[in-house]
């Protein structure tokens, strides 16, 4: 059994996902790679990119992420706004819904279940 890794993974290609479903300004595009997925699909871990703009959101499953570089700002539908940069680490609980603002394409590893 191998252990899923990248050993650096700033050189990780990363595909197009596409335009973002739901822009609200500007044309956010999305590009990522799984690291992981387990068979059943109950969770995963990898890459993702976006580029700026506004666009609504809402986390379907629970996702843990750890911004690695770029801006943005997540606002919660009641309010809360958590700013994102280089270093920032959130947990998305499953249902939260809101706004996703990017100012500096953003990219963070994540892991949802």
């Amino acid at each position: 059994m191998s252990t899923p890794h990248w050993p650096n993974a700033a050189s990780v290609v990363l595909d197009d996902w596409g335009a973002s479903a739901s822009p609200i300004a500007g044309s956010p595009r999305a590009s990522g790679k799984i690291l992981f997925q387990h068979p059943d699909g109950s969770s995963e871990c990898g890459l993702w990119s976006c580029t700026p703009g506004t666009r609504n959101i809402t986390f379907a499953a629970d996702e843990f992420c750890h911004f690695l570089s770029g801006r943005g700002s997540y606002i919660h539908e009641k309010g809360e706004r958590i700013l994102v940069e280089a270093g920032t680490l959130v947990f998305f609980p499953a249902g939260w819904t809101g706004t996703s603002e990017i100012t500096e394409t953003l990219t963070k590893a994540f892991m949802c279940r």
